[in-house]
């Protein structure tokens, strides 16, 4: 049975909260605190309105996810205090009504009739408030809670372009994004994912650009999601992923608000969690993992050199060590002699062979760059950085490794840095050690072996249908302008093809070209 066919279960809790509110007052608030525990961090609120104050009103929300100002001057003032002389007991039309149309001033006011929604705005940061007599509550939009301002992304800084990122709010990171794309057209659907946490998950496109079926796709996997809680967007990109065994990511994920925007801009859907800075976008191809977002922010030739230096990068991360092995273990004839000379001598002492030379640094390395990650700020980059260069000396002096391991392994770790995203180099540094194991035991021809089968492997991969080597192969031509080469912005007039298949033209620019000179001064300067 596949993963997005499961019958969603169903707890006897959630079985329970599904009934209709009592019209009974305090049968609600009965049920309410049994559910909960009496959790101190709820506050419920009590009070009688009207002028004979034979009206019971209860207020309940969460202490720390609304905003006391808004909860305490729109809500309990306007209950408690401004229509306190109100003769709502002595008007023969409905008191539910008439609080929530002439009364309240939330700006989103939403009607709750089960118990199941009364828990889920409540522990969600909305204020309800209940009536007696009556079958339904009304919540109001009062959330609030502490979070982390707008800052820099930490993940992928530029040079140039903004410095903005993605926080954990999820209203603030569609903000950002409709700050950035202000069209009508830009649809964003929210639905809650988990069936304890509840996690809101948005999905954001724009409409007519997209292609529908695969907007379809995103939303029949999201709602097939069967998981008991969603605390990153690490969680849902595992669930909707079109491929689990493989060492590529086929979901983007970014924390800057301009690459996302590009992305909406080409066709591509988003998808935002709450609580997590790192927004999905689907499809992924695999040039979209060599492109950054200051690609698009410097001039064409500059940002074609970067682009294929950080295909040179992945190449030399890949193949480095796994050349030198099967070099210098099978075909010591191709290196020139003076070099193969001074190899010779460097490895006179060493007592492994090249493969376990090289597989004892990579792992060093490996081992040396993760504790660099989860050391405190202030003293993990000095000990990376210093452990590496002592343990390498060391480890020449000692007669461990020779001095040209040293090498290829720190220009291979330092080409793993130049990938822009990060899953991604971590796909490099997985696929390094099956091309050493090649390289140990076929030489070159194991490294040509590997790389036809990674080859082969990519073309039938796909992401939400959309082969992942696009626009390579397929081969499209319109599409070569962004792909391994950046052509000027003048030349970027359609979107490409196989992420979507509307709205195609996305701009009609003409070539910048000097202003003519007026005859005039041609003549002027003739005499």
């Amino acid at each position: 049975m596949s993963r997005f066919s499961r019958r969603k279960r169903q707890t006897p809790e959630e079985q329970t909260s599904s009934k209709k509110l009592d019209k009974t007052l305090q049968n609600n608030i009965k049920h309410f605190k049994q559910t909960l525990g009496e959790s101190t961090d709820i506050v419920i609120r009590t009070f009688k309105a009207g002028q004979t104050g034979s009206i019971d009103i209860a207020v309940l929300y969460t202490s720390g996810l609304v905003n006391d100002t808004i909860v305490h001057d729109f809500v309990l003032d306007t209950l408690m205090v401004q229509i306190r002389q109100t003769p709502l007991d002595t008007i023969e039309k409905d008191n539910y009504q008439i609080i929530k149309d002439f009364a309240m001033t939330g700006g989103n006011i939403t009607d709750i009739d089960t118990r199941e929604k009364l828990f889920n705005h409540v522990l969600s940061g909305d204020t309800v408030v209940m009536l007696d007599g009556s079958s339904e509550a009304m919540a109001i939009d009062t959330r609030e809670w502490e979070s982390r301002s707008v800052e820099e992304p930490s993940t992928q800084s530029v040079v140039r372009g903004p410095k903005e990122g993605f926080t954990e709010n999820l209203r603030t990171n569609t903000a950002l994004l409709r700050r950035r794309i202000k069209d009508p057209n830009l649809w964003i659907s929210t639905k809650p994912i988990g069936t304890k946490s509840k996690t809101d998950v948005a999905v954001v496109y724009l409409h007519g650009v997209a292609d529908e079926k695969v907007v379809k796709e995103v939303t029949h996997r999201l709602n097939k999601i069967d998981i008991d809680a969603i605390l990153d967007s690490g969680y849902v990109e595992e669930l909707i992923q079109d491929e689990t065994y493989t060492p590529f990511p086929t979901v983007y994920n970014s924390e800057r608000p301009d690459t996302i925007a590009g992305g909406l801009l080409e066709g591509r859907i988003a998808i935002i969690v709450d609580g997590s800075p790192f927004v999905l976008l689907v499809p992924a191809l695999f040039v979209n993992f060599f492109q950054s977002a200051e690609d698009y922010f410097q001039r064409a030739d500059f940002s074609t050199l970067i682009r294929l230096i950080r295909y040179l990068a992945f190449f030399l991360a890949l193949l480095t060590p796994s050349a030198y092995i099967a070099l210098t273990t099978y075909h010591q004839e191709m290196i020139p002699t003076s070099l193969l000379v001074s190899l010779s001598a460097q490895r006179e002492g060493v007592p492994f062979p090249a493969f376990v030379e090289a597989l004892l640094m990579e792992i060093t390395f490996e081992i040396l760059r993760e504790a660099g990650v989860r050391l405190p700020k202030a003293v993990g980059s000095a000990i990376s950085i210093v452990g590496a260069l002592v343990l390498g000396q060391a480890a020449v002096e000692a007669g461990i490794v020779s001095s040209a391991m040293v090498i290829v392994v720190s220009l291979t770790a330092i080409s793993s840095f130049v990938s822009p995203s990060f899953n991604f180099a971590i796909s490099i540094r997985m696929l390094r050690f099956g091309f050493m194991i090649l390289a140990a035991t076929l030489g070159l021809f194991g490294i040509l072996l590997g790389l036809i089968i990674l080859t082969l492997h990519l073309a039938s991969l796909r992401s939400f249908g959309v082969p992942y080597l696009t626009p390579m192969a397929p081969f499209i031509v319109s599409d070569q302008k962004d792909a391994i080469l950046r052509f000027p912005r003048w030349k970027l007039t359609t979107r490409p093809r196989l992420v979507t298949q509307q709205n195609i033209t996305r701009e009609d620019v003409e070539a910048p070209k000097p202003p003519k000179r007026s005859r005039r001064k041609k003549r002027k300067k003739q005499k």
